[in-house]
Order: structure tokens, then sequence, then C-alpha cells
């Protein structure tokens, strides 16, 4: 990972605690209370582990589904299980030839048919927004791909014979489950032909990146103290997350880390559309300083394959936006799906140091309980 102070006068890297003063351990030790570290540790192994269970020796129906042809596939999710729907759009949009729509409601889009696959994902398997919109497109005679751990989602396949699992691995929040659920949708779609797949060669290296990326940005390490350092410097500062439009997903993705990981608002902007409105409300050249702008922190998420139209955009944000408290955070790697990926590894790891300097349980999500419980009622 790379974490940049911006080159351009005016942007500084200000610590607001000491890092000496914080003792980690600690904070783990009375806080964690899930292991929610442990969990952002072995993201880069549950994802090696899922794209090896998606086979055909595993998974026999894959074989048939793959001899059919789809129009595109709709991916039904909420949350972090939504997110991975998000990634292999983008990739599609990329280097694919199948659209990949996201879609996250209790209902279908009207304008659907048996044409799209549909791609259903919930970690629990009990979301009741994917349950409603799943046991609609079955009603409608949809082909169904279900990855859960079980739950109602899972009972589906036993109860329509075109609805067909792939099962992924319980015992953990399920938002720290995305390394489980997003290589299991990845695989499958490379598997139908839907998303072009690497080469054995590409595929290794990347794993032996992403595995240094891993350890590299463990806070707990003395490797990872840029991610803790980071994290100081955003203890008080409301955070907006802006990138090119491909990140996307890893924008709406990290926000949503924030959210519930650090209990922190945050705001996102993709360039280049936020450069056609947003960007007037940064404020700017010959513009008078406002007080929240200037004290809003910026992350730039970028990555090597950004356009250079794009690139430009946001080199040009960085020098002329009016806050004390901006970086670039680079997503290393040789793909745009390597570059999310270090991506995910990062934002993790910054969203728990961010719940435990504010002394927050990573781990507690109270009002999404509390709201539950309301609707089962």
């Amino acid at each position: 990972m790379r974490i940049d102070r911006s080159p351009y006068e005016g942007l500084a890297f200000q610590t607001v605690m000491d890092e000496d003063s914080i003792d980690i351990e600690s904070l783990l030790k009375s806080l964690d209370t899930q292991g929610m570290a442990g969990f952002t540790e072995s993201f880069f192994t549950d994802f090696e582990k899922g794209m090896n269970a998606v086979t055909h020796e595993h998974l026999p129906w894959l074989s048939e589904l793959k001899k059919q042809s789809w129009n595109g596939v709709l991916c039904l999710g909420m949350g972090g299980s939504a997110a991975g729907g998000d990634f292999l759009s983008t990739l599609s949009n990329q280097e694919g030839a199948t659209p990949f729509i996201t879609h996250r409601d209790y209902t279908i889009p009207s304008w659907w048919n048996t044409s799209w696959l549909v791609l259903a994902t919930s970690h629990s398997g009990n979301t009741e927004e994917t349950l409603h919109a799943t046991e609609t497109a079955l009603k409608q005679g949809a082909t169904v791909i279900v990855i859960a751990t079980g739950g109602i989602l899972a009972g589906l396949c036993e109860l329509y014979e075109n609805c067909f699992l792939i099962p992924s691995i319980g015992g953990q929040p399920p938002r720290t489950a995305f390394g489980h659920l997003f290589s299991r949708q990845l695989a499958c779609m490379q598997y139908l032909g839907l998303l072009p797949q690497q080469n054995q060669d590409e595929y290794d290296s990347m794993m032996v990146r992403l595995h240094y990326a891993s350890d590299s940005n463990d806070f707990r390490k003395e490797e990872g103290s840029d991610i803790l350092a980071l994290a100081q410097a955003l203890s008080t500062q409301t955070l907006a997350l802006l990138g090119p439009q491909e990140l996307n997903p890893v924008l709406i993705r990290f926000k949503n880390q924030i959210n519930e990981n650090s209990a922190r608002f945050a705001r996102i902007g993709a360039v280049p559309e936020m450069n056609h409105n947003e960007i007037v409300a940064w404020g700017g050249i010959g513009e008078d300083g406002d007080p929240a702008r200037e004290e809003q922190a910026i992350l730039f998420m970028t990555w090597d394959g950004m356009s250079p139209q794009v690139r430009k955009r946001v080199d040009w944000m960085i020098e002329h936006t009016s806050t004390d408290y901006a970086w670039r955070v680079h997503g290393e790697g040789t793909s745009l799906l390597e570059a999310m990926l270090h991506h995910c590894i990062v934002m993790d790891w910054l969203t728990i140091a961010l719940a435990l300097i504010h002394g927050k349980d990573p781990s507690a999500i109270a009002p999404i309980q509390a709201l539950k419980g309301f609707l089962a009622n």
C-alpha cells in the first residue's frame, strides 16, 4: 500500500495523536470482542479458499449452466453481500461482454426477464430484502445461483429446480465475509464465461502480492504503522472518499465499512461525475475558506490504470481543494481486480483502527439489530 501526503503546497499530513500513546494491544483486548482484527487478517486466505471452492467437482451443475447464454446478470443483495455485484459490474465494464446490475431492494426490476441470470447473495441466508426479490424472480421462472452460508435463501435451492447453491463459510459478522462471498461470485462468473479469467501465472502473482499487502497493512505489526498513523490523523475529521468511476464500488464499500466498523459518517464522490457539480461545493481558487469544508478530510483513492484525463482531474483537485487534510491512497497491482482487492485490505484495517481509537467495539451494530427486531414484530 502507498499512502502519500499530497505533494502540493497546502495539503499537510497532520497527526492528531501521538502514536506512542496508543496501546493498540490493550485496545484490541478490551474492545474487539468478536475478533474483527483476526477476520480482517484472514481476508486474503478467505478469498483464496473461495476461488478454489467453485469447481465442477464441487458443483457439477455449473457445467449445465455454462452451456446456456445469458443477456446479463442481476445481482441481488444488501450491504456487504451486494458489494460483490458492484465489483463484478465494474470488472465487466472494463473488460467483459456481459452487463451486471446490482439491485438492493425487496423487488426485482420491471425490465427483468428469464434471459438474465440471477445471482442472489446473503451471508446469513436470511436477509429479508434478498429473500423477497429472489422468491419473486423464481416464481417468474428465473435461473438463480445462491451464495449463502445457509438460512431460508439456501433452502430455496431445495424447492426450485432452477435454483443452485454455492455454500459459503459462516461463523463471522457478514461485513468481514467479503473475501468468502466475492471470491465465490467472481469464480462462478469466470467459470460460466461471463467474465474473463486470469491465466494461472497472473493469478498466482496477484495472490503473492495480496498476501504481502495483508501482512504489511496489519496495524498490530510494525509494518502497519502507516495505517495506525492515518487513523490517528482522521480521528476528528469528517471524511470524504473520492476516486475514479471504476473504483466507485471500492468507495461504496469503504463508506459502508466506515459506517459499520467505525460508527463514522463518510461521503463519496466519483470522478469525473463529481467534477460537474460537487466540485463547486469544495471551493478553491479565489474563494474565502469555509471552516466546515477546510476541516473535512479527503482520501483520494487511485490506481495505475486510471485514464490520463481522470488522473489530471484528480491532480487538479488535490492542488486546489481547500483542506489541510488530504491523502492519496494508491491501490497497487497490475489489474483493476488486484487494485480493488488491495484497497479492500487497506480499508478494512483502517476502519478497525478508527473504531479502536474512538473506543468503539468494531463489531458492535446495535442500531441494525434494533431495526431488525422492530421489523420482525
